[in-house]
């Protein structure tokens, strides 16, 4: 039986990942009481303070809104308390939450997890998917617990991913899956009948944050597997590599299934549209590419106005 009235919920979330959820949340039966999200800091190269795309929605709907520097201040949980959430949701939030938030809202928190758990677990889950090599990804509805996305299962959706497709496709994709997903069993968990399955912990993997540091390119490695770097790391912090002394941002990339001619990060053809460069096991071509400080471009646009010629390397520094 469903559950009398619209739920009071309290929403936790800050990236763009987390608007789908709290835009469904907003166009449903239910009442968003309040919307918590981590505080402001400087983002882009100007290192300008700006509001994260949660916020900024939060605002802009005149939700209240609480951003806590240390979860664990009673002033927090007593602001948290305040708003008699029955319900809390929570999407790319960003941070674990302690006892004392869980136990605010009377039928606890769920949280909407970017990929099928137990696998993926952590902040990266989507970007660690393609960099693996994943064919399908997904979503995950789950109970949060106090270890890192380690609750039971309530729902999941799946998602194949493309061979070309890149992180922020997917991610983009993923958000308004979850949101969905997460609107379909609020009704469920009110009503106290949603079916929770205990994570296989034998099956879990991590996920781990990616780093600016981890984008440089080792050509040693097979084609396949610099193909899926550069689709994982984009839109950030992105694969790149050197030739000259010259950092390259690379953007997008293709397999074409042909043998490597030459040592890894050798380039084996530069002309009109082809980039073709030996990997430790075949060869890749390059598609588009962004040279520090200038905007992104495919590959004839770059070679017309950048020499590399066939027999240059490519290095990782």
């Amino acid at each position: 039986m469903v559950a009398d009235g619209p739920l009071r919920i309290v929403f936790f979330g800050t990236p763009a990942f987390a608007l789908a959820t709290l835009d469904a949340l907003l166009a449903s039966r239910h009442h968003v009481v309040g919307v918590v999200t981590r505080p402001d800091r400087p983002r882009g190269r100007g290192q300008k303070v700006v509001d994260s795309p949660v916020k900024a929605r939060a605002v802009e709907t005149r939700l209240q809104l609480l951003q806590p520097t240390a979860l664990k201040d009673p002033s927090f949980t007593r602001a948290l308390t305040t708003l008699a959430p029955d319900l809390g949701v929570v999407a790319a939030y960003g941070r674990l939450l302690p006892d004392s938030s869980l136990a605010v809202p009377r039928l606890g928190l769920i949280n909407v997890h970017a990929s099928l758990l137990p696998k993926y677990r952590g902040a990266a889950p989507v970007h660690r998917a393609v960099i693996a090599g994943e064919r399908e990804t997904g979503v995950t509805i789950m109970r949060v617990v106090k270890a890192l996305d380690a609750g039971p299962m309530i729902r999941s959706a799946t998602r194949p991913i493309g061979p070309e497709e890149t992180s922020a496709e997917i991610e983009r994709d993923l958000a308004r899956l979850g949101a969905r997903l997460l609107v379909s069993v609020l009704d469920d968990v009110a009503a106290g009948t949603a079916k929770e399955t205990p994570q296989d912990e034998t099956a879990a993997t991590y996920a781990p944050p990616l780093r600016k540091d981890e984008g440089a390119v080792a050509w040693s490695l097979a084609a396949p597997a610099i193909h899926n770097m550069i689709r994982g790391l984009h839109p950030w912090p992105h694969a790149f590599t050197h030739v000259d002394g010259r950092r390259l941002v690379l953007l997008r990339s293709a397999v074409p299934g042909l043998p490597a001619a030459g040592p890894p990060g050798v380039v084996m053809a530069s002309r009109g549209d082809v980039l073709r460069v030996a990997t430790g096991a075949g060869a890749i071509d390059l598609i588009e590419i962004q040279p520090e400080g200038r905007r992104p471009m495919t590959v004839r646009d770059f070679l017309a106005g950048h020499r590399i010629a066939t027999g240059d390397r490519l290095t990782s520094r």
